[in-house]
């Protein structure tokens, strides 16, 4: 299978399918810039396009009665958003908001079904995606409610780096607190015992991992977890 070349699949899934494949896709597909805090989809609300991120990164966030919130799973560059309108009813059942400004590949969730039902390499490849990602929602969950608050800072800090291919991350105190479902000030506290380990720099709402490899150490099972399974599905080789 010749696999495609082209420069705007900075995203791994597009850029895991054959040429063949990916001039199906091509026509379809707009680039469009997403800023951050951008809502893509709400609860409830109809998904008519998904998005294949670039380097941006998007949040998806469930929102309780009391109206709190929880990041229930992150797309970067190693995904779609949107997938779960592949499997049933357009409806988001998440808030999907931009959390690292950036570009995107947008298409028409009709054109992507319509690809998706003919089976074979796409079929495939998005379906290997869907089982990743449920990996990841999974984790996630128990990583929540299992460790603390420093270990799940670190994993989630090392997920976004490697979806946005950058130890640069814009992001604030508040928006942090949002995504793990805590207080702000808690994640103040933890976010200062990462700087005070030499793991990150941390100064008005940009972060910089000083040290990945230490990081990763530091974190939580959860990350290693995650990043296996999307290697074994996503990774070179696992085609079938």
């Amino acid at each position: 299978m010749q696999v495609s070349t082209n420069p705007q699949s900075e995203n791994s899934l597009l850029a895991a399918l054959s040429n063949s494949a990916y001039r199906s896709l091509l026509p379809n597909l707009t680039e469009v810039s997403l800023p951050h805090g951008e809502i893509l989809y709400k609860p409830g609300g109809p998904i008519d396009h998904v998005y294949f991120p670039l380097n941006s990164l998007v949040s998806l966030v469930t929102i309780m009665q009391t109206g709190a919130s929880v990041e229930v799973g992150l797309v970067g560059s190693d995904g779609m958003v949107g997938i779960a309108a592949l499997m049933g009813e357009p409806i988001s059942l998440d808030q999907a908001i931009v959390q690292i400004a950036d570009g995107a590949m947008k298409a028409k969730l009709s054109v992507v079904k319509e690809l998706f039902l003919r089976g074979g390499e796409f079929q495939d490849l998005l379906l290997r995606y869907t089982r990743a990602h449920l990996r990841q929602v999974a984790q996630t969950a128990a990583c929540n409610a299992t460790h603390s608050v420093e270990e799940r800072l670190a994993r989630w800090l090392l997920m976004c780096r490697e979806r946005v291919h950058s130890e640069h991350l814009a992001l604030t105190q508040e928006f942090i607190a949002d995504m793990l479902g805590t207080r702000r000030a808690t994640v103040s506290t933890a976010a200062s015992a990462l700087q005070t380990e030499g793991l990150i720099q941390y100064h008005r709402g940009h972060i910089r991992i000083v040290d990945q490899k230490s990081l990763e150490e530091f974190a939580c099972e959860c990350y290693q977890v995650v990043r296996s399974e999307f290697e074994r599905l996503l990774g070179p080789g696992a085609r079938s």
